[in-house]
């Protein structure tokens, strides 16, 4: 499976006992019966969301589990009905990272410095490709293979030129050119409604992370920033000189694209 790295709980144990009857539910288990063989699934790339997502199938199937740490634990004789649960899970929610153990060989990148956004742009990319990661805080360790691939890819982040791998969804068609337009109208008239109006539709489909073609994500990202700051304001009950300031601001940061 692409999306967790499962192991047994001993390699060598023989798995007569649990394979030949069907398997205890829910509270039923032995987990500490040195007969019941585990089969442990590393979830340490998984948001929260997923993982409330999966403690909510968990829950509604019954399924018998343990948590140890990132890890959950589940007896081998349900591992198939598991494996199962986990493609239905990742067809919903995912793609889901797929995990560089700590045993296998891989290729250090410190990003102590890099900020929260970019990082967050990081993760998605690997994810989107799945390259095989994990993170030791802001030390990110993948697998050998893909060093180069990794390499170009931090590049390419850093110059602002990546916003996500999946092309398919740019921001919404003329979204920079009407920012400006908001932008200097609403610098010009605090009070213009219709400006007003077209920015609080606009915002919610805005994607720091979506660029429109052409545009470099990290500049994107400064402007939807901005856009959103102004919605801020607007929502606030900021004064007029306040809506005029952060209405400038917008203009002068979508100027140049425009």
């Amino acid at each position: 499976m692409s999306f967790v790295q499962s192991r047994g709980d001993d390699e060598e144990k023989s798995t007569d006992v649990a394979a030949g009857a069907p398997p205890n539910r829910g509270d039923d288990v032995e987990w500490t019966d040195p007969d019941l063989v585990k089969v442990h699934y590393d979830l340490s790339g998984w948001t929260f969301e997923q993982r409330a997502e999966l403690s909510e199938t968990l829950a509604e199937g019954d399924v018998p589990h343990q948590w140890e740490g990132d890890e959950l634990v589940v007896p081998e004789a349900i591992e198939a009905e598991v494996d199962a649960m986990f493609v239905a899970l990742e067809a919903e929610l995912g793609p889901f990272p797929v995990h560089l153990a700590v045993d296998e060989p891989g290729t250090e990148f410190g990003l102590v410095e890099w900020p929260a956004e970019d990082l967050e742009v990081l993760q998605l990319a690997l994810i989107e490709a799945e390259i095989p990661h994990r993170w030791e805080g802001r030390t990110l360790l993948v697998a050998t293979d893909a060093e180069d691939t990794v390499d170009d890819l931090l590049d390419a982040i850093e110059a602002g030129e990546v916003a996500s791998l999946d092309e398919g969804a740019d921001a919404p068609d003329g979204a920079l050119h009407d920012l400006y337009e908001v932008g200097d109208r609403l610098a010009r008239d605090a009070t213009n409604g219709s400006a007003r109006e077209q920015l609080m539709t606009l915002a919610p489909e805005l994607d720091a992370r979506r660029p429109p073609y052409g545009i470099a994500a990290h500049a994107w990202g400064v402007i939807v920033q901005q856009a959103q700051a102004l919605v801020v304001v607007f929502e606030a009950g900021g004064s007029t000189e306040a809506i005029e300031a952060a209405a400038a601001e917008l203009r002068s940061v979508a100027r140049p694209y425009v």
